[in-house]
């Protein structure tokens, strides 16, 4: 798929136009049709842009939130993504819809937590793991080959946790993808991700619209 590429000299500059995309595919989606849908991963560049957004003009009590991926782990465990994700909100009076997986049937859970999925995402923010992970996409894990779920659990651990993730076919759900990418240690799976490679996860996402952007440490020689 074809991906706009926007670098930006650092993570404020990145935090900075990820919450204008956000405030602005807002107001446009809620003008057409009432609600604004997104699903959003972890990782601290969406957190300062949220820090960001909260403070701007948006319309929070038609926002829907969904997790793109999330940790196996107890409620108020600090690994989970929802506890930043809450914190990076704070008091704004979005529809906030985590992800089950302190359930006691995880598989059910996954189950349950598609079957309350949008037909389609306003959009969808991702990131981008040094290996080329996206969402808990991870390299070498069955879940890469779910085509039949919108919803599925890794097969085994990645960095100690079990993830719960939005598969291909959700993801490929979004009217719009936002990739936030920063760091030096993101330029090779960058440049990647760029070229369409599908040897790493993030290449086989696809959906209608992305934007990618990036900091200069990431970009390196790349230009938007």
């Amino acid at each position: 798929m074809q991906h706009h590429l926007e670098v930006l000299a650092d993570g404020d500059a990145v935090a900075d136009a990820a919450a204008r995309v956000i405030a602005d595919r807002a107001a446009a989606a809620v003008a057409a049709g009432g609600s604004f849908t997104m699903a959003v991963s972890g990782g601290r560049s969406p957190w300062e842009a949220f820090d960001r957004l909260r403070r701007m003009d948006v319309p929070w009590e038609r926002t829907v939130v969904f997790q793109v991926d999330e940790r196996c782990a107890p409620v108020d465990d600090p690994d989970r993504n929802l506890a930043h994700l809450r914190a990076a909100l704070g008091d704004v009076p979005a529809d906030v819809r985590p992800m089950p997986v302190e359930a006691p049937d995880p598989e059910a859970a996954c189950r349950d937590y598609a079957a309350s999925l949008p037909e389609f995402f306003d959009l969808v923010h991702l990131g981008l793991g040094p290996d080329g992970h996206t969402a808990s996409l991870v390299p070498d894990d069955p879940v890469l080959e779910v085509a039949d779920r919108l919803v599925a659990l890794t097969g085994s651990e990645y960095q100690g946790r079990r993830r719960m993730t939005l598969t291909y076919p959700a993801l490929a759900r979004a009217r719009q993808l936002l990739w936030l990418v920063e760091g030096a240690e993101k330029r090779a799976p960058l440049a990647a991700l760029l070229d369409g490679d599908r040897r790493i996860p993030a290449g086989r996402v696809h959906a209608d619209a992305s934007l990618v952007v990036a900091d200069r440490a990431a970009a390196g020689d790349l230009t938007g």
